[in-house]
């Protein structure tokens, strides 16, 4: 009888918690800054209009998950899809989001400004805005760093993982310092961080390399933005922030935005690609070559690939012991949202897409955070720092 009364009240515990978190999560301003929907799904003729059966994204699903404003990041690889070049990619992907906003006027708006963001809010739409992952979209140019913030540009990653001419990038900082002919910030660089600065775009220093960070948050009158990164002392990859990047961004007023990519929040997950990636994945597609032709062992090779790593795949507790590092050793106001949704290849086990969201509220409020600290988690942060960078 003793034990019925134990596990009933902790079965009512569990469910007021769940309510708790909720009611917390769907009141709270929810902004994610980081979502690669445009360059993996709408640049494959998919229309995000309404639920699909394709990827992590959706303006359905995008309610169901309670999100109110969406960085879309505008990506190019190192090499452009388009001839004319990477500025050309860039623009591609925003005329993209412009049509899907064409189509939706009742569910989303796009935003230049801060108080379009807080209206938008209000209104209750999706807030879209854009952040181009790569100074190299602006390939060198000033005025094609204005252009881009005229068609709505609101955040800039200096850098994706290859460097450009003004800045070193941390994939090529770590694993090919020996090829760089320099490392951080050029003169131009200095002035892409100032021009920047003044007109009102968030500096992103997510995949930029140490020296990279460093010399633009020197550099930098406003505080940046990480819109894609996790804790490097929990897993310890070159895309991750040690100790020092973390309290350097707080000193700043900025915002780290943790990244659910399953390779830089679980140091076993990400041992194990390097793996597969490596000697041990070499040796699997050896031997699947004597049974199959080219495309068949692809294929094969995919399957086995993603069954290697799903028992590594970390736990929704996982992901949130990355927003509790930091909170933890610069406070509650300089952590954020930035999934990568619909950019990564692995997410943490229950995060299947963005109708997820709530996960990460429960979690937090299981580890006993306020709604006050909740509420700066899931957007006041974010808020915080557009209003400081955005000049209206």
């Amino acid at each position: 009888m003793r034990y019925s009364f134990l596990l009933f009240l902790i079965c009512t515990s569990v469910i007021v918690s769940a309510q708790q978190a909720r009611k917390i999560h769907y009141k709270a301003t929810l902004i994610d800054t980081h979502n690669d929907v445009l360059s993996s799904t709408v640049l494959d003729g998919k229309d995000i209009s309404h639920r699909i059966d394709y990827g992590q994204s959706d303006l359905d699903r995008w309610k169901e998950g309670g999100l109110d404003v969406q960085f879309f990041s505008v990506w190019t690889g190192e090499r452009a899809r388009n001839k004319e070049g990477f500025y050309k990619d860039a623009n591609e992907e925003i005329d993209s989001l412009d049509a899907i906003v064409a189509r939706n006027p009742e569910r989303m708006v796009k935003a230049y400004t801060y108080k379009d963001v807080k209206k938008g809010i209000r209104r209750k739409k999706l807030v879209a805005l854009i952040g181009v992952e790569g100074g190299h979209m602006m390939e060198g140019d000033l005025d094609k760093l204005q252009s881009l913030y005229d068609r709505g540009m609101r955040y800039m990653t200096l850098t994706w993982n290859n460097s450009n001419d003004w800045a070193t990038s941390a994939m090529d900082e770590t694993l090919h310092a020996g090829n760089l002919s320099h490392k951080g910030l050029t003169e131009f660089g200095k002035q892409v961080v100032r021009r920047m600065n003044q007109l009102g775009i968030m500096v992103d220093l997510s995949h930029t390399g140490e020296q990279t960070f460093y010399d633009a948050i020197a550099v930098s009158s406003k505080p940046v933005l990480l819109s894609h990164s996790s804790v490097w002392n929990i897993c310890p990859v070159f895309r991750n922030l040690k100790d020092d990047q973390i309290k350097a961004v707080a000193k700043n007023g900025g915002v780290i935005c943790v990244n659910f990519y399953s390779g830089f929040i679980d140091s076993n997950f990400a041992k194990k690609m390097d793996e597969l990636e490596g000697a041990r994945g070499k040796q699997i597609k050896d031997s699947l070559n004597q049974y199959y032709d080219a495309a068949q062992m692809n294929n094969v090779w995919r399957q086995l690939f993603s069954a290697e790593l799903e028992p590594y795949r970390p736990t929704i507790s996982k992901l949130v012991d990355h927003i509790d590092y930091i909170v933890k050793m610069i406070g509650d106001d300089y952590v954020g949202i930035g999934s990568d949704f619909d950019g990564v290849s692995s997410l943490p086990i229950g995060m299947d897409d963005v109708t997820k969201y709530p996960l990460i509220t429960e979690e937090l409020v299981k580890r006993g955070y306020s709604k006050k600290s909740i509420d700066k988690i899931l957007g006041g942060n974010v808020l915080r720092v557009m209003k400081a960078n955005f000049n209206n």
